[in-house]
Order: structure tokens, then C-alpha cells, then sequence
């Protein structure tokens, strides 16, 4: 034995960090060395690969153990080989030898994640397909900086530990091996020891498939063969303006929002087809998908991710994911997907603890755990953690060619004190409650997406008055393009829920959003959020009858598509559903053969959808007050709201009116901008909406009578309960 007996037993008892240096074939004075570690071999030979004339080396076995060594003394250096192994019945495999590959992971690609900037780490890390030297498996890396030793199991090696272990390369904390003969399909996990001498299993973060909940473990995989189509998109979103353009959003929960069966859902690429022509029917834009990255806890809706790097396999592979991006982009549909960077759950086999420390977290919980979600809070500050996120943002839209990355609970991000009480929080360097480190990852994070994929959007669910989200870094903003305006939700909401005799005292409700709109580029969202936990749905806030409840509806959504800022509204909410959303169930479509009302929404906001796209009045000008001005928002005692939307030209005008009680307001007049014809364009009292059918007969000619400040002027016909929308005609 040439192995030295503190060596012998380093490998051996798997306590190595770099097997690699014993392992495999490596020069003996004149000769060369082979050493291989395979348990339950019996007999090991190793062969020569391309050299044909060298003599195989039989590898004799070491004391009782798994190891095998073989000196040869007819060569004078390292040449490639293949292990021959003959296992106890006989059976015999051949295999080259994981041990006499160079690194698949580069001293540049370690340098650059160690300061947080290797943005295709995607592609280093994890499980990557290669061909080395001819040779084609898999190369396995983990960042696991505080592990004893590491291992890759999996069905390939019959789970066990003992098979690969992984070399740690240098002070990087980046563990790696090259498995040959590894393919696609292949189900794994990595085995960390950790400092304590604790075996734990864990799964990939690098994982892009994962198997079905409850198991977890990681699926090698190849995200890169999908065939795309939808480049006439892509090259239109690199083109366009997303501050100057439409975007009516459709929130989707998509194991809810269709079922095949009483309860099993459909795959990606069965919700393609209806999905694509339900939202099209409606004209929407964008749909938003509720996180579609592996979360093993279902009713966390997708919130407490598990697998950052895959599309949750409750619904087909990544490429069936792939399949649904683009059957939507081929309709003419983006796609945002909810991200989620402020957390992560607790689950042993996943982020928790990787190596045994507090890696991707926090050590102390003031700072690393969330009280309110019992999740844990990413560690901002260490630069491979923020190379982790970053990457995963470019990735999805990489790979999966998403138009918008929703960043999930950017308050709790950015303050240190975040739903905690004194005491329970640690200030920054400065004794302030800001989180500098996540404030300068959101930066960072904006700056990456927005420079690699030119139109792709970032939008926050931001529900403090944080100044300049969606300001440019370099301007002291964090660099989103949109913010939710929770504000405009929550106050919107609690007018609509009153009764409209009440209504006359909360005007300010409706107004004060004008106050601070210019502020930011906002969306204005009826999310998810508002139609669970005891809410009820948007129809069940309205007071009122059957009746009054969707007339109600459809003014509160008549308001939120000509207010300035972009729309979201959760599935369901367009045709009234009458109970809150249920993550296990389905949409209560039957609803829609049940008398006119339900119908009469649908077919509301199909037509709403359908004037926005094709008003530019109605977006040109959104985030400011240049393409808005309110003509009366004063009339308190009667609960009336009158506006002016337009484009940037000011060449087209849209007159805005809602009649917030159930009474009529026959003759009622209204100050003008400009002469001439006002055509009623959209009225949400008209019959095929389920409304009593008041109007205006076509629209109103002005009179040049002034008023509201401006000089002209004309009676209005105001339906009760109602929107009602006037465009100017020469």
C-alpha cells in the first residue's frame, strides 16, 4: 500500500475534502497509481481508454475495505482509463473513472461567485449534462462552505454515500464530481457531513425538476432543448414601453383555476389551450401566475419555495412549463410569474441549514426568521447568496422567457424591524431599521434583469410609503418598474363595502390616490390576498342585493381600468364569484349558467379589457397626472365622480362618470374640456350586463355653458350604481 495510513483512513472513512488528490490514476515514482472506492465490488481492473498497447492494472483490495489500489510501472504518466468492476455474482461493469476528470467548475466561475456576480451560476452549479473528453454524464456542484465532506446519491449508485464523494475546490466552498454515464432522468440528492459529523440529506438548490411532493428529491435535467416559437414576441417586448403600454393583468392560481375530474388538476399543457383562449376571449394582456417554482407545501400557494431553480412538477416537466409560456406569447399573452427572495421554509432536506450553519439565512433570528410566516429570511449581505437570487431571476427569464417577475413581500425585506417588536430586531450600522443589504440586492437584482432582458418588468408588492421604488438605482430608487398601489386596494375596498348612504362621508377614499400617484408607476391590484382568509370575495363585499352587489362590481372595476396605473385582477373576480378562493377546488364556473348577472360581468369585463387596449387614453399617460385630471370629485352629497383621461397629444379624451348610489341622476351636468360630440362608449347599466339599460342615447353634444372651471358643458343621464364612459368626437 502506498497510501500513507492517515491517508488510507481519511478515504475510507469518506473524511477526505479532496478525494480526488488519492483518487483515480496519479504518478508513483516511475509508474503511475490507480485507487478506486467502490463498495461491494470483488474484483477491480483498470483499462486503458484510448492507448490500447498499456496493460490493464489490476487493483488489489486494501485490508477489508472498499478501497482498491494498482501500481503500474510501465508508464511513465497519467493517461484516461476505464474501471472494470466484477461484483460478487459475477456481474461485471465497466465505467470510466468519476475520479480522473479535471473540475467542470472554472477558478474564474468560483472568483465570480464568490463576489456575488457570476450571473449564469445556473449553468456551473447543480446538475449539469456535459460531454468530458468524450465522455458523457454529469457533473454535480454544491456550495456547501462549512461541510465536513459531501456526497452525491442517487439511483445511479444505489443511494449510497460512499460511492461519490465530492472534492471541495479550494477555498470557494464549492464541492464538485463528474459522474459519467449519468443522464437525463436520473433522481439524486446530495449526503452533507456536517462539522458535528450529522449525515444529512439534501436536495439540489440548483434543482431544475424535482420529483412529486411529498418527495423531494432532485431529477437531473435539460432545460435547454425546448423549441421555441415565440421570438416575434420577444422581439416586440425588447421594442416596447411598458410605461406607455396596456397591461390588464389576469392572476392565476393554476392547480385552481380549471380541474379535470372531481379534483386533480390539469397539467401545463392541458391549461394551455383554455387558458390561452379564456384570457384572449377577455382581452387581458398579461396573465400572473401565483409562484411556479417547487414548493412542497401546497396550501402555501406556492409561497414557501423549495426548488427555485424548477417549475413545480404537480403539473409536467419544464419543458411542458415551456410549453405554456410560449402557447401564451403565441396568443399574444405575457407572462409574469410571482418570485419569491424574501424567504424561504424550514423543511431539513431543503435551503434550512444547508451545510450544517446558517448558509443561506441568518444565524441570528432577528435578522434570519420570519415571526409572521415561520420561514427564514435570506442572508442579503453573503455575496454567493446574493449571486443565488440574481442568477434564479435571469434564469426564469432565460429559460422560461417570463415578461415579469412579481417580487413577493418587498416590505419585510426592507426593514429590519418588520412586524417585530422592540427588542426583537437588530439595527443596521447606522442604528437605522433600514436593511441596507436587501435594499442594495433589490438594486442589484433590478439593474441585472432589466439589463439583460431589455422589457422585461419588475414589479413590487410594496405596502409602505418606501420612497422611490420604481426610481432608477442610480437615483436613489430601488429599480422596479411597477409598484402594487396596496393604498388604492385597501382604500378602494373599504368604500365599495359601504352601504351608499354612507358613502357620501368616505369620498376621500377614492380621491386620495391622486395625491401620490405621480409618485410611482403603479399597478393597481384585486389580488389573491383580498378574496381569502375570512375577506370574502369582491361580490360578497358588495352591499346590496343580487342586483345592487354587481352593479357595485362592475363600477369598482369600471373605476380601477380608467384610474392611472396598470390592472390586476385574481381569477374568479370577473364573473363574480360568490366564495372565497379555495386552493384545493376550482373556479365556480357553473355560476356562469346561472341568470344574467354572473354573465353580464363576464361579458363587462371582456368589453372593459377590450376599450383599455384600445384606448391609449387610458394608459399613454399612467404613471403621473399629465393624463389625468378630475373635472368634479367634490360632489359628496350625491356620491358622483367625473374625470378626464388622455393621451400624451391630449388628441383623444375619455370623460369618466360613477354614480356611487342606487339612485339616478337624470339631467345632471357636467363640465366639458372641448366642444362637440361625447359618444357613450361603455356604460356598465346596459342590459347585456345585467344593469336596468339607462343611458344617454349614444352620448351628448356640449354647450357652451361653463362649468367645473371649464367652458363647456352638458347633462348627463347617470345610471345608479354605475360607470360610464364618453369619448370626444370632433
Amino acid at each position: 500500500m502506498i497510501l500513507s495510513p492517515a491517508e488510507y483512513e481519511s478515504l475510507v472513512h469518506l473524511k477526505h475534502a479532496a478525494p480526488h488528490s488519492l483518487l483515480g490514476m496519479h504518478p508513483a515514482g516511475t509508474g503511475v497509481v490507480v485507487r478506486a472506492l467502490i463498495p461491494g465490488a470483488s474484483a477491480v481492473e483498470a483499462v486503458p481508454t484510448h492507448e490500447k498497447r498499456m496493460p490493464a492494472i489490476t487493483l488489489e483490495r486494501l485490508g477489508d475495505s472498499d478501497l482498491f489500489e494498482g501500481v503500474s510501472r510501465k508508464a511513465n504518466r497519467v493517461y484516461a482509463y476505464d474501471l472494470v468492476v466484477t461484483n460478487p455474482d459475477g456481474a461485471r461493469w465497466q465505467t470510466r473513472d468519476p475520479y480522473s476528470f479535471l473540475p467542470t467548475v472554472s477558478e474564474v466561475d468560483l472568483y465570480l461567485f464568490g463576489r456575488g456576480d457570476e450571473r449564469r451560476i445556473f449553468d456551473k452549479l447543480g446538475a449539469q449534462l456535459r460531454v468530458v473528453d468524450g465522455v458523457a454524464g454529469v457533473s454535480f456542484a454544491v456550495w456547501a462552505p462549512n461541510a465536513k465532506r459531501v456526497s452525491v446519491v442517487g439511483d445511479f449508485n444505489q443511494w449510497n454515500g460512499r460511492r461519490h464523494p465530492l472534492r471541495l475546490l479550494g477555498a470557494s466552498g464549492v464541492w464538485e464530481i463528474f459522474v459519467p454515464g449519468v443522464g437525463v432522468g436520473a433522481h439524486y440528492k446530495f449526503g452533507v457531513v456536517t462539522a458535528e459529523d450529522r449525515l444529512m440529506l439534501k436536495t439540489d438548490p440548483f434543482g431544475f425538476f424535482f420529483e412529486k411532493a411529498p418527495k423531494n428529491a432532485a431529477i437531473v435535467w435539460d432545460t435547454q432543448q425546448f423549441a421555441w416559437n415565440d421570438e416575434a414576441w420577444l422581439k416586440r417586448r425588447r421594442e416596447a414601453d411598458p410605461f406607455r403600454s396596456p397591461m390588464s393583468v389576469y392572476e392565476v392560481h393554476l392547480g385552481s383555476w380549471r380541474k379535470k375530474g372531481v379534483a386533480e388538476s390539469l397539467s401545463y399543457r392541458e391549461l394551455a389551450g383554455p387558458l390561452v383562449d379564456y384570457v384572449r376571449k377577455m382581452n387581458f394582456t398579461h396573465v400572473e401566475l401565483l409562484p411556479a417554482a417547487e414548493h412542497a407545501y401546497y396550501p402555501s400557494w406556492g409561497y414557501q419555495v423549495t426548488g427555485f431553480y424548477a417549475p413545480t412538477s404537480r403539473y409536467g416537466t419544464p419543458e411542458d412549463f415551456q410549453f405554456l409560456v410560449n402557447a401564451l406569447h403565441e396568443g399574444g399573452i405575457g407572462v409574469i410569474v410571482d418570485w419569491v427572495p424574501a424567504h424561504f421554509p424550514r423543511d431539513d432536506w431543503a435551503l434550512a441549514r444547508f451545510d450544517g450553519t446558517a448558509l443561506y439565512e441568518h444565524e441570528d433570528p432577528r435578522k434570519g426568521a420570519h415571526q409572521d410566516w415561520g420561514t427564514l429570511i435570506f442572508n442579503y449581505g453573503r455575496h454567493e447568496v446574493r449571486n443565488f437570487l440574481v442568477a434564479n431571476a435571469l434564469f426564469w427569464c432565460e429559460r422560461f422567457h417570463v415578461d415579469g417577475l412579481r417580487v413577493d413581500a418587498v416590505a419585510s425585506m426592507l426593514y429590519l424591524d418588520y412586524s417585530r417588536k422592540a427588542g426583537e430586531w437588530l439595527p443596521n450600522q447606522y442604528g437605522g431599521r433600514e436593511n441596507i443589504e436587501a435594499i442594495e440586492f433589490l438594486r442589484h437584482f433590478n439593474h441585472a434583469v432589466h439589463t439583460a432582458h431589455p422589457g422585461v418588468v419588475t414589479i413590487a408588492e410594496e405596502s409602505t410609503s418606501w420612497p422611490q421604488v420604481t426610481r432608477p438605482p442610480e437615483s436613489g430608487g430601488l429599480g422596479f418598474s411597477f409598484k402594487w398601489d396596496m393604498g388604492w386596494m385597501h382604500d378602494t375596498l373599504g368604500y365599495f363595502k359601504r352601504e351608499p348612504v354612507h358613502r357620501p362621508h368616505h369620498q376621500n377614499d377614492l380621491t386620495f390616490a391622486m395625491l401620490y400617484n405621480a409618485h410611482e408607476n403603479y399597478t393597481l391590484p384585486l389580488s389573491h390576498d383580498e378574496v381569502v382568509h375570512g375577506k370574502r370575495s369582491l361580490l360578497a363585499r358588495m352591499p346590496g342585493d343580487d342586483w345592487q352587489a354587481f352593479a357595485n362590481l362592475r363600477a369598482l372595476f369600471g373605476y380601477q381600468w380608467t384610474f392611472p396605473g396598470k390592472k390586476l385582477l385574481f381569477m374568479g373576480g370577473e364573473f363574480g364569484q360568490r366564495t372565497e378562493w379555495n386552493e384545493n377546488g376550482e373556479l365556480d364556473w357553473r355560476l356562469l349558467g346561472e341568470g344574467p348577472f354572473h354573465r353580464g360581468l363576464q361579458r363587462f369585463v371582456e368589453d372593459l379589457n377590450k376599450l383599455y387596449r384600445a384606448e391609449p387614453a387610458l394608459w399613454e399617460s399612467d404613471g403621473g397626472s399629465p393624463g389625468f385630471r378630475w373635472v368634479d370629485c367634490a360632489d359628496h352629497a350625491h356620491s358622483v365622480f367625473s374625470f378626464i383621461r388622455h393621451n400624451r397629444a391630449e388628441s383623444s379624451q375619455i370623460l369618466v362618470l360613477l354614480n356611487l348610489t342606487p339612485v339616478p341622476r337624470p339631467n345632471y351636468r357636467i363640465g366639458l374640456p372641448l366642444a362637440g360630440y361625447w359618444e357613450e362608449t361603455l356604460n356598465s347599466d346596459a342590459e347585456i350586463y345585467g344593469g336596468g339599460n339607462q343611458g344617454n342615447h349614444g352620448g351628448v353634444h356640449a354647450e357652451e355653458k361653463p362649468m367645473h372651471s371649464l367652458p363647456w358643458s352638458a347633462e348627463f343621464n347617470l345610471p345608479p350604481l354605475s360607470v360610464t364612459l364618453f369619448k370626444h368626437r370632433s
